[in-house]
C-alpha cells in the first residue's frame, strides 16, 4: 500500500492499556518513545507466529510491563505517523487493540528505557502527538465501555 507521499506503510500493532478505578472512571497508561521521550502507547512490528492482538499485548509488556487481556477480536482504531530513519520518511500505520491491565511488573525488558505513568483519557489525548491517537484516547471512554459492559 502506499501513502499519499509516494512512499509504503509500514504496520504495527499497539495496546491502549486501561483499567477502570473502584470509582469507574477509566484510566489509560501511556509510555515515553525511547528517542524524544514523548508519550505514546506500547507498540511494535508485527512478531512472527503471532497474531496482531498477541503483538499488541508482547509490546504491552515489553514496553510496559503490563500483565492482561485483549480486549475484543478486532482493533477499536488505527492512526498514521511519520518517522525519518536513514534519512527519507516512512509512514507508519498503528492498529490499535485495548488491553484491559491487570497488574503492572516491578521489572521487564524496556524498564530502563521508558516511563509510564496513567492518565485521564482525556488529559493523555493532551499529550500524544499523532492525532489519530489522540482521537483514539479521546473515545477511550466510550469504547471500553462498550465492550467491557
Amino acid at each position: 500500500m502506499m501513502a499519499q507521499s509516494g512512499h509504503s506503510i509500514l504496520y504495527q500493532y499497539g495496546a491502549l492499556p486501561f483499567s477502570v478505578t473502584e470509582a469507574g472512571d477509566i484510566r489509560v497508561l501511556l509510555v515515553t518513545t525511547r528517542g524524544r521521550r514523548g508519550w505514546i502507547i506500547p507498540k511494535g512490528w508485527p512478531i512472527r507466529d503471532l497474531t496482531p492482538a498477541a503483538t499488541a499485548a508482547r509490546e504491552a509488556y515489553e514496553e510496559a510491563g503490563l500483565i492482561g487481556t485483549i480486549i475484543g477480536d478486532a482493533p477499536i482504531g488505527s492512526f498514521r505517523y511519520v518517522k525519518r530513519s536513514a534519512g527519507s520518511p516512512a509512514t507508519h500505520e498503528v492498529s490499535v487493540f485495548l488491553f484491559a491491565v491487570e497488574r503492572q511488573l516491578r521489572k521487564w525488558p524496556e524498564k530502563s528505557e521508558r516511563q509510564t505513568r496513567w492518565f485521564d483519557p482525556e488529559e493523555a489525548s493532551g499529550l500524544v502527538a499523532p492525532e489519530g491517537l489522540a482521537h483514539i484516547l479521546r473515545t477511550a471512554a466510550r469504547q471500553v465501555l462498550t465492550v467491557t459492559v
